[in-house]
């Protein structure tokens, strides 16, 4: 009597149909995406007052949010006629706005590819390809939505009869480029969907990459919690600092634009990582306020703990909290991985780790703004119709700091972890 083994193609072509991830899979995780980011800078905008704004211009003001928050690029454009002259730049990214659209899209591209062990190398291209298709038709409208022009009033001087006189009406306004916007677009979610694959313990990865999971995964999720933790803490400072100080609007409008900017550099500084810039005229930079005293001033400031603690002498708290938040990230890094590997491979590990985190903040994080007007030559592109504002990191010693750190706290986390049961066969050390 003889056995017969059912076949196994059912179970495949299952597999495989289960395994094809449709446009509509796509277009939802994408739609979902998206649809968080406007939520995220339309709440923000207009608690900062951008409701107000004249000729309907909120709608498209929101779509150079989003844009911005992705790498995109926005031009300011003037027209005073030919008897005026403008300039102007700006580089920002709201990383609020930066911070959600990436945590739904990863969370809505790992989803068909739960409960999975090992997937194709071909599949995952093919569904990123899919979700890339759709995320820059969805930006690419986006683009051509974010322009707008304002009217600027010269107010009552010289400046206000010369434009009467003559005619010269100011305006200024944003347009995004469209290229260079898909272009960089491109690059953020192919930066999203690899980090959602590393970070992941359920993702499934090609065969030929298992072999790193080990060492790429723990540290990856250790460094997300970290980044995340910043901005917890931030927003339930912000929120305080909203009840007990009656500046609700301001502090929405930070948690929901700007508070990743202000937690990663907070990170970076308590590091003791030294950042320079400059502000003038009416520009400014959100809370604390202490961040736009150093930085007011005739030539370029240092902004790192020293200075700010001339200012504020709770800023040495940074320090503290780096140190603890540090150890509990390398401790959770160490927890998250196999028993065999050893303390000094943690070291290397969380130091490799924090550098590249610390590199992409020193990136994202910098701040460049710049107007500025002149009529007939009053105003120079740099009276009271102009101003400048720029942050940028000191990006050697930041990275530096950053694998010192790492080195040490991943060796002093990993300690504790051998008490912790975990995945592999436990050496002697």
């Amino acid at each position: 009597m003889s056995t017969r083994t059912p076949a196994p193609v059912p179970v495949l072509a299952e597999e495989r149909t289960a395994s094809r991830h449709g446009w509509a899979q796509a277009l939802a995780a994408v739609l979902a995406a998206l649809g968080a980011m406007v939520l995220a800078a339309g709440l923000g905008l207009w608690a900062a007052g951008a409701g107000d704004l004249p000729d309907g211009a909120f709608p498209r003001v929101v779509a150079a949010t989003v844009v911005t928050a992705v790498g995109g690029s926005i031009e300011l454009t003037g027209d005073a006629g030919d008897l005026a002259e403008t300039a102007g730049d700006l580089t920002v990214m709201p990383l609020s706005v930066t911070l959600v659209g990436a945590l739904v899209t990863g969370a809505g591209f790992l989803r068909p590819l739960r409960h999975r062990a090992v997937a194709g190398a071909p599949e995952l291209a093919g569904w990123a390809a899919r979700v890339a298709v759709l995320w820059v038709l969805g930006l690419a409208g986006l683009a051509f939505a974010a322009r707008q022009t304002f009217a600027v009033s010269l107010g009552n001087g010289t400046l206000a009869d010369i434009g009467d006189i003559f005619g010269a009406a100011p305006r200024i306004g944003f347009a995004a480029d469209v290229p260079l916007t898909l272009l960089a677009g491109v690059l953020w979610l192919a930066g999203v969907l690899a980090l959602a694959l590393l970070v992941s313990r359920g993702a499934p990865l090609p065969a030929r990459l298992l072999r790193f999971q080990e060492s790429v995964r723990p540290a990856a999720y250790a460094m997300v919690v970290l980044l995340l933790a910043f901005v917890a803490l931030g927003t339930v400072i912000g929120l305080v600092v909203a009840v007990t100080r009656g500046e609700p609007a301001q502090s929405l409008a930070l948690v929901l634009l700007g508070m990743p900017n202000v937690t990663w550099l907070a990170l970076t500084t308590g590091l003791g990582a030294t950042w320079e810039g400059r502000v003038d005229g009416p520009f400014g930079l959100p809370m604390p306020h202490v961040l736009d005293e150093v930085l007011r001033t005739s030539d370029t400031a240092a902004l790192n703990l020293n200075t700010l603690s001339g200012h504020d002498g709770r800023v040495w708290w940074l320090l503290v909290a780096d140190v603890v938040l540090l150890l509990a990230a390398a401790f959770l890094m160490a927890a998250r991985s196999p028993a065999r590997v050893r303390a000094w491979q943690h070291a290397v590990h969380m130091a490799v780790a924090l550098a590249l985190t610390v590199l992409m903040i020193c990136l994202i994080g910098r701040i460049s703004a710049r107007y500025g007007l002149s009529v007939l030559g009053i105003g120079d592109l740099g009276g009271n119709l102009s101003g400048s504002l720029f942050l940028r990191p000191r990006l050697w010693g930041a990275l530096g700091l950053a694998l010192l750190w790492g080195l040490v706290t991943g060796f002093l986390g990993a300690l504790p972890a051998r008490l912790v049961h975990r995945r592999g066969e436990v050496e002697n050390r």
